[in-house]
């Protein structure tokens, strides 16, 4: 059985839907290790142990400890599901590549925004021009990804772990981005979340108990 440490809607939800698409019983099944967010509960958990940077996702399996979402949607695609993969020699390895790192400097945008909005409470004050700033960087990205969708999913060749490594950013940015400007971007963002991989997760993670409004606006100055 694969153990996967998770927080609700994080990181590894990416790594809790590929598991769902490869299909929990190539694993032997799999146990979720459930973790708070923002306590020290992380800490004094062990993850340590699994993670060198005490985050999640982190997965155990056979022998395997493995941290980061990137490189585990990686490897378990690459040992399990090649077909969610692109082979070294397969003409969509580059922007595979490109698309799956793409995610990360999107979903770095978007853990800044959290930590500022979320966790720095009063009275730390929150600088407008540098939210603003983190927000217009983000809505960046999003407006990159509108151009090139060309096609159902972010390559031709179809669906694939860096689609699945792009679903966590797009459940996360309507929060900080209107998403009304880029229409190629909704209907892609509508296609990947009616996969009923996707779907069993949502089922599994119920409400979202992380944002407690459904719109942050840059503060006034």
């Amino acid at each position: 059985m694969i153990r996967l440490h998770h927080v609700q809607y994080g990181r590894s939800f990416r790594v809790l839907w590929l598991l769902e698409e490869i299909g929990p019983e190539t694993f032997g099944g799999i146990e979720i290790v459930e973790h708070r967010i923002g306590t020290r509960e992380m800490r004094d958990s062990g993850l340590g142990r699994v993670s060198p940077a005490v985050r999640i996702p982190a997965i155990e399996f056979d022998g395997l400890e493995m941290a980061e979402s990137g490189a585990i949607v990686e490897y378990l695609s690459e040992r399990f599901a090649p077909e969610l993969a692109r082979a070294q020699d397969h003409a969509e390895r580059a922007a595979y590549l490109q698309w799956i790192h793409y995610s990360e400097t999107q979903a770095s945008l978007i853990e800044t925004l959290n930590l500022v909005h979320l966790f720095l409470r009063p009275p730390a004050r929150k600088d407008p021009v540098f939210l603003k700033l983190m927000a217009a960087r983000l809505k960046g990205t999003l407006a990159g990804m509108e151009a090139r969708l060309e096609t159902e999913y972010l390559l031709p060749g179809g669906f694939s772990a860096a689609d699945i490594m792009m679903g966590f950013n797009l459940f996360a940015a309507p929060y900080y981005v209107h998403l009304e400007p880029f229409p190629k971007l909704q209907a892609y963002k509508a296609r990947i979340e009616a996969r009923p991989a996707y779907q069993r997760c949502l089922a599994r993670e119920g409400a979202q108990r992380f944002y407690d409004q459904d719109f942050y606006p840059v503060p006034e100055a």
